[in-house]
């Protein structure tokens, strides 16, 4: 089942949740809607699911305008963040619920409703616990329970909002895993909204950026984080330092630092930010050529194979954090209060002319 979202603006109020949304989902892939709190990835999902209206724009399900149907008529399987389980039902009945509610003509049997609540709890891993009660399970267990009723009804399409956000770091990794694994056999168009940037670089095909109510970038995990197209989608995805500084003919002054930049060769004198990745530093112990920038080391944490180092500038006192292998850091022998000189390897530049070299 492919998606399309044609110009889409949702307001409540003064307030622009969405403002003329493109976007496409093909067939049987898994899309993370991602962004800060308000940028409109909660009411994206609950248009496409049928539970808002838009003020604007058409909503197709394979080339089919959707746009007026209900979550019902849209055959869609919803999963909450917090779960939404009927406490007094158990395991059973809460995954049956949906297949029970049917119109009498669509009404499947009892014992082809047993037999699909049971395939469910395979599915799921959670053979034997289909009596109890969902205060009887833990986190995970119940987010499992309300994904298996949701896929009991066989959508055509698969809603996630935050569902794994009320659980602990180490069940919501386990989570997400599965529903990847989960995913890839059962082939059903998903999106899911997370403002967790680990967790939509660990299980999306694709993820689609928003801030403000409008895509900021839409491509693959490796794309949107190796190579953002504007300064937001760099600041929210990941560590990131940034440098203010300025382009003159080919070269972007940062501090004390001049860096080449060929590709602004004829650009004179213009503002630029300069952003770069905690790991996309070189350590070095002294200063050999003029892309070295003193720092004076104020923190290190060594726990694990990548060390940290919280660093300040000698040239203008802001802070730098950088990420080093434990063996260079064993190498450079570093402690705390020393001098050293970063040099950046990976500089990614903004400037208004031209948003990204």
């Amino acid at each position: 089942m492919s998606i399309d979202i044609i110009n889409v603006t949702k307001h409540f109020g003064s307030f622009t949740a969405l403002n003329n949304v493109n976007l496409t989902i093909p067939t049987g892939e898994l899309v993370a809607l991602l962004g800060p709190s308000g940028s409109g990835k909660t009411t994206l999902l609950r248009i496409i699911a049928g539970l808002e209206k838009t003020d604007q724009g058409t909503i197709l399900f394979d080339g089919k305008d959707t746009t007026a149907r209900d979550a019902q008529e849209r055959q869609v399987g919803f999963v909450f963040q917090h779960y939404a389980l009927f406490r007094h039902m158990n395991v059973f009945e809460n995954i049956a619920f949906g297949l029970k509610v049917r119109p009498r003509k669509l009404r499947p049997s009892k014992q082809e409703i047993h037999d699909k609540v049971h395939q469910l709890l395979e599915l799921v891993k959670l053979e034997g616990l289909a009596n109890r009660y969902p205060s009887q399970l833990s986190g995970g267990q119940r987010q499992r329970v309300a994904l298996a009723r949701a896929l009991a009804v066989e959508p055509r399409v698969l809603l996630l909002d935050e569902p794994f956000g009320a659980l602990d770091a180490k069940v919501r990794k386990e989570l997400r895993r599965w529903l990847r694994r989960l995913h890839d056999e059962l082939h059903i168009t998903s999106v899911f909204v997370t403002h967790d940037q680990e967790e939509a670089l660990d299980v999306a095909d694709r993820i689609v950026i928003l801030n403000e109510g409008r895509i900021e970038q839409l491509g693959s995990p490796e794309e949107v984080y190796e190579r953002p197209q504007t300064p937001f989608v760099y600041n929210f995805l990941g560590n990131v330092n940034l440098f203010h500084g300025r382009i003159h003919q080919g070269k972007v002054r940062i501090g004390s630092i001049e860096v080449d930049v060929p590709q602004y060769a004829h650009t004179l004198d213009t503002e630029a930010i300069s952003y770069v990745r905690p790991h996309d530093f070189e350590i070095e112990r002294e200063a050999r050529g003029n892309e070295l920038i003193p720092a004076h080391i104020l923190f290190i944490r060594a726990v694990g194979p990548v060390v940290h180092l919280e660093l300040k500038r000698e040239d203008t006192g802001e802070l730098v954090e950088a990420e080093l292998s434990k063996e260079r850091y064993r190498e450079l022998a570093l402690k705390t209060g020393e001098t050293v000189y970063v040099k950046p390897k990976d500089l990614k530049i903004f400037i208004p002319e031209d948003y990204v070299i």
